[in-house]
């Protein structure tokens, strides 16, 4: 893990690209103790290992049943309800993080990509597991900028500079073509794009990560956890939340085959050298 050590930063944004519904302002100054972070997203082969281990089954085991990007489906696959005002994800019978794609997929050469199909629950359960615990926003987004203040992205504020792709995220026209000009249709490797300042990789697309706290405070009647970095299928026309700032928030049971996590920890001066 990579140790960050206590600061104070400007979080949030209320430039033309934020959305302020979903309370990315004002931009405000937050002091973060020191923690640990992990460089990566927890891998399919991680979870593995944990389910080995424990015996743990998912939510979307439980259930059943979790949602698919259309996209992702196979040709030919029966038709399955869709979801309001966005169509292109399916409810499918059988997916889950062994079965990513479809009850007719596996995870063969993917358990270096990050694992999804997990719930903030299961999230909870691994970081337990491991004696860690999910970054608290706040520590969040402190890692994703790496060391910058103030740009939309951990490198800047230029999506693609001089060209370059730094994240996976949707390429072309939205939801019907993809020109993979970043080389990835799905998710990617945790380790494919080059890591931020701080040494962490795909902060933001790729998945969204689950954090630590509730998105509406604790007051809300309706109890959704935050989720962070946006994911491959994010694409300007319709969704910008592949910035450093933006978030959403899911119900604590929510399972989706764009959502992972990565794992954090509290520094204890009684074991960490200073």
């Amino acid at each position: 893990m990579v140790r960050l050590d206590a600061a104070s930063f400007l979080m949030g944004s209320t430039d033309s690209r934020a959305y302020p519904a979903d309370g990315e302002g004002p931009v405000r100054e937050v002091a973060v103790a020191a923690f640990w972070i992990s460089p990566t997203a927890v891998t399919t082969g991680e979870f593995a290992e944990f389910v080995s281990a424990t015996g743990h089954r998912t939510d979307a085991e439980l259930f059943g049943w979790s949602f698919v990007f259309g996209g992702l489906l196979p040709d030919d696959f029966p038709p399955t309800r869709g979801v309001v005002n966005a169509p292109w994800w399916r409810q499918v019978e059988g997916a889950d993080w062994q079965h990513p794609y479809g009850p007719q997929s596996t995870v063969d050469g993917l358990l270096d990509h990050p694992v999804v199909h997990v719930s903030w629950r299961d999230a909870n359960a691994y970081c337990a597991w491991r004696g860690l615990r999910l970054p608290t926003e706040p520590e969040w987004e402190y890692a994703a900028r790496g060391g910058l203040s103030g740009f939309a992205f951990p490198w800047g504020d230029e999506l693609e500079p001089a060209g370059e792709h730094r994240m996976n995220v949707w390429q072309g026209d939205f939801p019907s073509n993809n020109t993979l000009g970043d080389g990835w249709y799905g998710s990617c490797p945790v380790t494919e794009f080059p890591p931020n300042g701080f040494g962490l990789y795909n902060m933001t697309g790729n998945v969204w990560e689950w954090c630590q706290n509730r998105f509406d405070g604790a007051a809300s009647a309706q109890q959704r956890y935050s989720a962070r970095g946006g994911s491959y299928l994010c694409h300007e026309s319709y969704c910008r939340r592949y910035r450093v700032s933006a978030r959403q928030g899911l119900t604590p049971d929510s399972s989706m085959a764009n959502t992972g996590f990565r794992c954090a920890r509290s520094v204890d001066p009684s074991i960490d050298a200073s």
